[in-house]
């Protein structure tokens, strides 16, 4: 039972850093495949622009459906590795504090 409370409570680190990789892989893609789609996210209507408002641009486009618009299908498989894998990290979480819950009693 401990290794396997061990490699889910890997599993979820990892499944977390993946949703990570993958939301920096889409917007490199699209910083290289589509710079003019990527200014759109990149350089705000007014004011200056940052680091934080350009994640959260992003964020914004990472949960919609434009991207299958591009018709790309590396950029629609690192948007679907971004919205599944904090759902697998989660359950996997969930079940090694359950693991544990059930070990102490």
């Amino acid at each position: 039972m401990l290794i396997l409370y061990i490699l889910l409570l890997f599993a979820g680190i990892g499944a977390f850093l993946l949703s990570f990789v993958a939301q920096y892989r889409f917007a490199s893609i699209l910083r290289q495949r589509y710079p003019d789609q990527w200014k759109i996210i990149a350089v705000p209507d007014e004011g200056k622009p940052s680091g934080v408002r350009t994640w959260m641009r992003l964020q914004h486009v990472l949960r919609s459906e434009a991207p299958h618009l591009f018709e790309d299908a590396q950029l629609s498989a690192w948007q679907r590795r971004w919205r599944i894998a904090p759902r697998i990290g989660w359950i996997c979480w969930f079940a090694a504090i359950a693991i544990r819950w059930f070990a102490a009693h």
